[in-house]
């Protein structure tokens, strides 16, 4: 087990009412850009693992880049790769803009994707997907200078299966 290079709240800050030992949650990460969205992926794990999210109940589906997120994201609410076994997805991945109009129409392809998602699907999608001018912003979104994206997403990720069971 490798250390968080985040630290999260505490479970206090929390304020969660629901078992967290029974929360099921997917991430789907991103392979492009893999020294930042790698970096997040470890984190929201740990995170997970912090809180007390079992490690069987984390499932993990790797796609090549940001604009596949939507696609496992649907696949996991549909429960394709798990029998539907996931109460919140996480998506992460890295798009770093560039000089030509390919950043935004990944950005807002995934942004809208996900959007749809959280309107329509019976569990939440956490937005973990970093758009960012540089290399250099990404990697400190990832590596704890300025936080982790990973790790605020799976503190999400438990604060809103915990709204949901909440509503039932």
């Amino acid at each position: 087990m490798s250390t968080a290079l985040y630290a999260p709240p505490t479970h206090g800050d929390l304020h969660i009412e629901s078992d967290i030992s029974t929360m099921k949650v997917a991430i789907a990460v991103s392979d492009w850009n893999p020294n930042v969205t790698h970096l997040m992926l470890n984190e929201a794990k740990q995170t997970l693992l912090h809180y007390g999210v079992q490690a069987g109940n984390i499932h993990i589906a790797h796609v090549p880049g940001s604009f596949e997120l939507v696609y496992a994201a649907h696949a996991f609410i549909e429960g394709i790769p798990t029998d539907g076994a996931i109460d919140a997805v996480i998506v992460l991945g890295c798009v770093v803009r560039g000089g030509t109009p390919h950043f935004e129409y990944v950005c807002q392809g995934v942004t809208q994707g996900i959007a749809y998602l959280n309107s329509t699907a019976k569990y939440p999608t956490i937005f973990g997907v970093l758009t960012t001018d540089t290399m250099e912003q990404a990697e400190e979104r990832a590596n704890g200078k300025t936080g982790n994206k990973g790790a605020e997403c799976a503190v999400d990720a438990i604060k809103m299966i915990d709204f949901v069971w909440r509503l039932k």
